[in-house]
């Protein structure tokens, strides 16, 4: 596995398992995906979109909701509850879009493995139908998710080395 490359599968007819691998530590990786200020600097989406809000409560029963803003004035929130969290290993999640353009409720499970000094990071979606799945397929999505995991990339030399400040 590439740690350049986003790989995309479909595990059930009502999954989608996108991979990648980050060369450096899990925690930082985790760090990443769950502190505001980190995530602010990197996500979400294609380079025309800024993560211009991002509240997150990270505890079982806690909150997150992101607000994504294009270029052009377009916005897209999204939020959900936190289910599971086992530092810096799993975080389960409900996910919804304010503005729906899918049926029902993603549910994603974030799995952190560290080997090397290599993080692959598994984010496993599932959806209430196939039918939502394969609209969630046909989507931006997978090119949205990309980008911002290049971007993660980027930036996680400067994360280090903040942190090691």
């Amino acid at each position: 596995m590439s740690t350049a490359t986003l790989e995309v599968t479909t595990p059930s007819d009502r999954e989608i398992a996108m991979t990648r691998v980050f060369d450096a530590s899990r925690k930082l990786v985790f760090d990443c995906f769950t502190k505001p200020e980190l995530l602010k600097r990197w996500g979400l989406g294609p380079r025309a979109w800024k993560l211009t809000e991002c509240e997150i409560d990270l505890r079982v029963g806690g909150a997150w909701r992101f607000v994504t803003t294009k270029n052009t004035g377009e916005v897209m929130a999204l939020g959900g509850v936190f289910l599971e969290i086992v530092v810096p290993e799993r975080i389960v999640q409900t996910e919804r879009f304010e503005d729906a353009w899918y049926a029902g409720e993603g549910r994603n499970t974030m799995i952190f493995v560290e080997s090397g000094g290599k993080t692959s990071m598994t984010l496993t979606c599932l959806y209430d139908s196939k039918e939502t799945r394969d609209s969630v397929l046909k989507s931006p999505m997978e090119g949205g998710v990309s980008t911002s995991y290049d971007r993660l990339a980027e930036m996680l030399p400067t994360f280090a080395a903040e942190s090691r400040e």
